[in-house]
């Protein structure tokens, strides 16, 4: 049986470590504090007696724990990666330790008026009895992904230390950048060594994923002219309104608070204006390919047509992809989510298999040559102050980690 403290104890361990990745940063890891955990998930992978532990110039992280069958088995990999998202800081962590939650409100910050409630947040009420981790509504948490991490740790420290559960070879991935969608970038999939791998990436207990958003990122620049607004008639070219403009002309319930499951959406999540220049951050979302491509068309029809009205370049916008639907790399491979369905029902978990309304690294590195599904990790309301995990979702998490080992190895028994 898995230690619950122990487990507990390496969670926020890690979870008070600030991770927090960069997007505007050219280096790798975007931010050097990512090293402070890179190297004590090293050292701790050693403590635990993995083999071929390995750390890169670029922090990621590698681990073989070796099969101990005699017949051949495919090699399995789990990853996770330690950054957290920039979008909301990850600095001073303080989790708080909700025992026997009693379904009513969580009172995160009291001097802030800052409430986790049941009643905006419903999933709350799925875990009444049990041990929920919150943040102190200053910080987000950072269960994603840590608390995969601390599932891939805690399920080969038990399987090492119960050689009676059969499995074949294991390789264990970290990753830094996941968050600003490099995690997988410098990923060397060949050195890892798997015929396939599974992300601990996910959120409730359950969710099983295979499909993903296709995804890119826009940058789109407006150019003004400045001066004195008391001379202005006829001269001042306020790049603001060429700014909305351009967002007013893409479909204004296209965006993530208006769609679910597999509708698409653009997602304007930056901006930053002055009358000289203005820079809008979109991100574009699609799990249909065409339709994927087709955003992006209507977002450059958009600049060309403005270009045109206004006949000079009031606008100029770059796109780059970022990742594509991985179930056209899994489907060809199905029984590696045959045999994670398999695992949860085993441990009478109800699979939930859904598309990702977003992307892993999973999604790129199966586009490298490793098929790579997505299992929950057990957090919920990721990338902000209202975050939270329940302790006993990382335990299942762990013991399906187990579980996939014990039945592949156990699959491909002649």
């Amino acid at each position: 049986m898995l230690n619950k403290q122990n487990i507990l104890n390496r969670f926020l361990s890690y979870v008070t470590v600030d991770t927090e990745s960069d997007p505007n940063s050219e280096t790798t890891p975007s931010t050097a504090k990512q090293w402070d955990l890179a190297n004590k998930l090293y050292d701790e992978l050693i403590a635990i007696g993995m083999s071929d532990v390995s750390i890169d110039d670029n922090a990621y992280i590698m681990a073989t724990l070796p099969s101990n069958v005699e017949h051949d088995v495919p090699t399995i990999g789990f990853i996770s990666h330690f950054d957290t998202s920039p979008d909301f800081t990850g600095a001073n962590v303080k989790p708080q330790i909700i025992e026997n939650y009693n379904g009513k409100d969580i009172i995160l910050n009291k001097d802030e008026n800052i409430v986790l409630s049941p009643d905006y947040f419903e999933d709350l009420l799925l875990y009444k009895g049990q041990t929920l981790i919150t943040t102190d509504g200053t910080t987000l948490l950072g269960a994603d992904d840590k608390a995969g991490i601390c599932e891939i740790m805690s399920a080969m420290e038990y399987l090492i230390n119960h050689p009676e559960i059969k499995h074949g070879t294991i390789k264990v991935g970290f990753t830094p950048d996941e968050e600003i969608g490099r995690g997988a970038h410098k990923f060397d999939v060949e050195k890892f060594g798997a015929n396939w791998a599974y992300t601990m990436d996910g959120s409730q207990v359950g969710e099983l994923e295979y499909e993903n958003f296709n995804a890119a990122g826009a940058k789109v620049k407006f150019n003004g002219k400045i001066v004195h607004p008391g001379y202005a008639k006829g001269k001042m070219i306020n790049s603001m309104y060429y700014a909305t403009e351009f967002i007013n002309a893409l479909p204004r319930l296209e965006t993530p608070e208006h769609t679910e499951g597999y509708q698409g959406f653009f997602h304007l999540y930056a901006m930053n204006g002055k009358v000289e220049e203005t820079t809008l951050q979109y991100i574009i979302r699609d799990h249909d390919f065409d339709k994927f491509e087709a955003r992006k068309a209507l977002m450059q029809k958009v600049v060309e047509d403005m270009n045109e009205n206004y006949d000079r370049t009031v606008v100029e916008i770059e796109i780059k992809d970022q990742y594509f639907n991985m179930k056209e790399k899994v489907e060809p491979v199905m029984h590696i989510v045959d045999i994670a369905e398999d695992a949860m029902k085993a441990l009478n978990i109800e699979p939930i298999i859904k598309p990702i309304r977003g992307g892993t690294d999973g999604s790129q590195l199966s586009y490298k040559g490793l098929p790579c599904p997505n299992i929950f990790a057990g957090g919920h309301n990721f990338h902000g102050r209202y975050e939270y995990v329940p302790l006993e979702s990382i335990l299942l998490a762990t013991n399906v980690i187990c579980k996939i080992a014990e039945l592949t190895a156990l699959k491909y028994k002649s």
